[in-house]
């Protein structure tokens, strides 16, 4: 089954519990979720990189307002669906994209995905890179500029900029090829390099000067420059401009507070932190 795009505030995804639907969740203007009882085991989430800022708000929120203690574990959506395959105890999975929450559904242990949220792409640059939206393909094609992306497959982000490339093909013939052949995947892998603690992975990567303009989510580019002020974050053009939508599944059978932390970030307060951040709506 496909992920299921939502069309309102609390619309109801595939499979979820019926003590969700009767109340659980957090609804507007509704009464506040009861604490949980004594003891009541940790919500277990998994979340894609890009998440972690909105997330870490959205899981404290929900905590205060619950009682629920939540556990966060940020990766590249595609590492995090392997640990998940191979037994990792996730209940709740925000990924990047609906590929990788899809795969899990296939397998039938997961709930059918639901499109939370969104984002798109820009290029953060170096400050001496003279680059415009206009100017963005013509600059990342120059065999003297070093681009950087994430590592296709496995985290979304480097298969978003992989589907740029495809489109720029039409605005420049031998584009795609050129593109592929250059581009130098620096984040979301296995073995790549990791940031040290409490720093913006991208902000990191571009101060330690491995690339002159990288492709990752807007999202991502802003809080980069909140944390390097120097660099520049760069509008992709519309005809080169990759739409990520982010999938949020459940684990089959999983406890009534897993379901309900999920169905609460679909919940306005959610999705107004998500906004804020720079999201956009699902």
């Amino acid at each position: 089954m496909p992920a299921t795009r939502l069309n309102a505030w609390g619309a109801s995804w595939p499979m979820l519990g019926a003590a969700v639907l009767s109340g659980c969740a957090m609804q507007q203007g509704a009464a506040p979720v009861k604490a949980p009882a004594a003891g009541a085991d940790p919500v277990q989430v998994y979340a894609a990189g890009s998440l972690r800022d909105a997330l870490t708000e959205i899981a404290r929120d929900h905590e205060a307002r619950t009682g629920q203690k939540v556990v966060l574990t940020f990766a590249a959506s595609g590492l995090l669906r392997e640990r998940i395959e191979q037994g990792a105890p996730a209940q709740v999975f925000a990924s990047a994209d609906t590929k990788h929450p899809q795969r899990l559904a296939n397998q039938g242990q997961w709930q059918a995905p639901v499109v939370f949220t969104r984002n798109t792409l820009c290029a953060l640059a170096q400050s001496a890179v003279a680059v415009t939206p206009d100017t963005l393909l013509s600059t990342i094609l120059q065999p003297q500029v070093r681009l950087g992306i994430s590592t296709p497959k496995v985290d979304p982000a480097g298969d978003y900029a992989w589907a740029l490339f495809q489109k720029a093909e039409a605005l420049q013939p031998g584009a795609t090829a050129r593109l592929e052949a250059k581009a130098l995947q620096l984040t979301g892998g296995a073995n790549s390099a990791q940031a040290p603690a409490g720093r913006n992975t991208y902000a990191w990567v571009m101060e330690q000067n491995r690339a002159d303009v990288f492709l990752t989510y807007c999202t991502n580019a802003v809080a980069a420059r909140a944390e390097v002020p120097s660099l520049q974050v760069v509008a992709v053009p519309e005809a080169l401009q990759v739409g990520a939508a982010y999938g949020l599944t459940v684990r089959a059978g999983a406890p009534a507070q897993a379901q309900a932390f999920a169905q609460a970030v679909l919940q306005p307060p959610a999705q107004a932190v998500l906004r804020r951040l720079g999201f956009a709506a699902p």
